[in-house]
């Protein structure tokens, strides 16, 4: 569709307007419609943070609830008013509240949103033949008159600034709709809602209606057209942009797409494509600092457990990773390659989303770069014998950590043999009082150790068995954990750990060993005391540290394989030494 020009954007109020009909007005409906979805609630405190990252996101409005729908909901919308829409010195969004076209409703959104500078009512009734009849059971004469009345009602009540949505608009006769929105305005409503409840429309179809409103409607010209897009075919925003191609200048989006059934229009997505297709959208712009957009999309994913696929774009995990060789070449080369969005725009952290994944589809130019990050500059026929040994790896293993990539690099005689390895595990923990583990280590010549602890955690309790088996005190720098999501997850463990030189016995107060192969049990003395003989690597006088990292579908064998891993490398580095 071509584009379209809209009428002026009239101002939200005196404050923060904008005159340009080049604008398109940002409304997010997160907090209402987004929590709709099914397991999305939020606690009120959860709420209030969502919406002062709105604010920093710079939305024009804060759809923030449905008052009239509970106390909870009252008082969460009431809260947002008073604090999000009265800040003062910075971007000040209009705050609004929903409402049926009911006066018990209107006088209960007052109440919750009159502590704010820019308060909205958002008021709605169906208007399609299909609810008119088995919902509303009400003649199209009927549901004009409510509607047109209830907008006075709430310009009288003290709404200055009111929205009118037409529920299930796509499934209405459009003259109908043209009939209520010209009432409407008459009657004091300053943006109209055409909303696709149901998600079922095409965006070739939602231009054509946007277009047919806006040339049909009384009074139009005094009023916004807004767009409320459902995602059930898939196509929320595809459609959200056709309506602005057509003279929408508002949009109701949501953080990750969320909402009823299949969602909304997502508010990353939307806001995006308006940002980097403006020579196709005719100039249209907003006023979205697209820096947080990340941030605000992992604090509703944390606050609704509406966890993102990673797929998802913009926001998703996969957004800006890539695997194939072919474009983790031209990655490297040049990130204008392959990746048209620039990720430093939506506030992406370089340091913690590397883009590059090793897996059986990359090429010599990410296993190089890789290695280089390593500390390994390999070329030639080096090279080329580790690229067939990591192919071989790829096709028996899925997730290649840089641990892998090193043990690719030194040969099997550089290696050392693993001067202990698990031979079994067991683990008591529950919510009552300390974790307690049972580690069996085996050393190279085949001889058992067995030692119990108990800890703050079944991890915490592993770490100390293993720590009084070995009789090296260590230190645990950093640990890191993820699973890949589904119930048979797979567990992947990372740590660093170094030599502590430090009394292990007043860190392990509860670790003891249970009994030795050889009948040989340490002295009590000995138990997490150094010999005084610190052999192991410094740098800059600290004690070196070495990495390690375990995967298995148990957390507690992931990370007990993943500090075995470390715990060797320190022990060889001693023996060396």
């Amino acid at each position: 569709m071509a584009f379209l020009p809209a009428t002026t954007v009239r101002p939200l109020s005196a404050l923060n307007s904008s005159n340009d009909p080049s604008y398109v007005r940002i409304l997010d409906t997160t907090l209402r419609d987004g929590e709709q979805a099914p397991g999305g609630a939020m606690t009120a405190e959860q709420k209030i943070a969502v919406a002062r990252n709105l604010v920093l996101l710079r939305v024009d409005v804060i759809d923030a609830g449905f008052p009239i729908s509970s106390p909870e909901d009252f008082n969460a919308v009431k809260l947002i008013a008073d604090e999000v829409g009265n800040m003062r010195g910075g971007h000040e969004p209009v705050i609004m509240a929903a409402a049926r076209c009911s006066k018990m409703d209107i006088d209960t959104a007052w109440a919750a949103l009159s502590g704010a500078r820019r308060p909205r009512l958002g008021t709605f009734i169906a208007t399609s033949e299909i609810h008119m009849k088995h919902k509303l059971k009400k003649s199209g004469d009927e549901v004009v008159a409510i509607a047109r009345e209830m907008v006075a009602f709430a310009r009288s009540v003290g709404f200055q600034d009111i929205s009118f949505a037409a529920e299930d608009s796509l499934r209405s006769d459009k003259d109908f709709l043209c009939r209520i929105f010209g009432e409407v305005i008459k009657a004091g409503a300053r943006t109209v809602i055409i909303a696709d409840t149901v998600g079922c429309s095409m965006p070739s179809e939602i231009g054509g209606f946007v277009a047919y409103i806006r040339d049909h409607t009384p009074g139009i010209e005094n009023a916004i057209v807004s767009i409320h897009c459902h995602n059930d075919l898939g196509l929320a925003n595809a459609n959200t942009l056709a309506g602005i191609e057509a003279g929408a200048r508002e949009v109701e989006v949501t953080i990750n797409g969320i909402g009823e059934r299949a969602g909304n229009a997502a508010l990353e997505e939307v806001v995006m494509a308006i940002k980097c297709r403006k020579d196709l959208m005719g100039g249209l712009y907003t006023g979205v600092n697209t820096k947080y957009l990340i941030a605000t999309s992992k604090m509703v994913v944390e606050y609704t457990g509406l966890n993102v696929q990673p797929h998802k774009a913009i926001v998703g995990a996969n957004a800006f990773s890539h695997e194939s060789g072919i474009h983790q070449d031209g990655v490297l080369k040049f990130k204008g390659t392959y990746e048209f969005i620039s990720r430093e725009d939506i506030g992406l952290d370089l340091t913690s989303e590397p883009s590059i994944v090793l897996g059986k589809l990359s090429g010599r130019h990410a296993l190089k770069s890789r290695l280089l990050k390593l500390g390994y500059d390999l070329d030639g026929t080096e090279l080329d014998d580790i690229f067939k040994k990591f192919k071989l790896l790829t096709a028996k293993k899925k997730n290649i950590t840089d641990d892998d990539i090193e043990d690719l690099v030194c040969s099997k005689s550089m290696q050392p043999e693993p001067i202990w390895s698990l031979g079994y595990l067991q683990v008591i923990h529950g919510t009552m009082g300390f974790s307690t583990a049972v580690v069996k280590l085996l050393d190279l010549h085949g001889e058992e150790r067995i030692a119990c602890s108990m800890g703050r955690g079944p991890v915490d309790a592993a770490y100390k068995a293993i720590d009084n088996i070995i009789q090296i005190p260590m230190k645990l720098i950093e640990y890191k954990n993820s699973s890949v999501d589904g119930i048979h997850a797979i567990s992947l463990t990372q740590v660093v750990v170094s030599e502590d030189n430090g009394n292990l016995s007043t860190r392990c107060p509860c670790t003891k060993a249970i009994g030795y192969s050889n009948g040989h049990a340490p002295s009590e003395g000995a138990i997490g005391h150094s010999n005084g003989n610190d052999s192991s690597k410094k740098a800059n006088g600290h004690a070196m540290s070495f990495s390690g990292s375990g995967e298995s579908i148990d957390l507690v064998v992931s990370s007990v394989e993943a500090y075995l891993r470390a715990v060797n490398r320190i022990v060889a580095e001693k023996e060396l030494n």
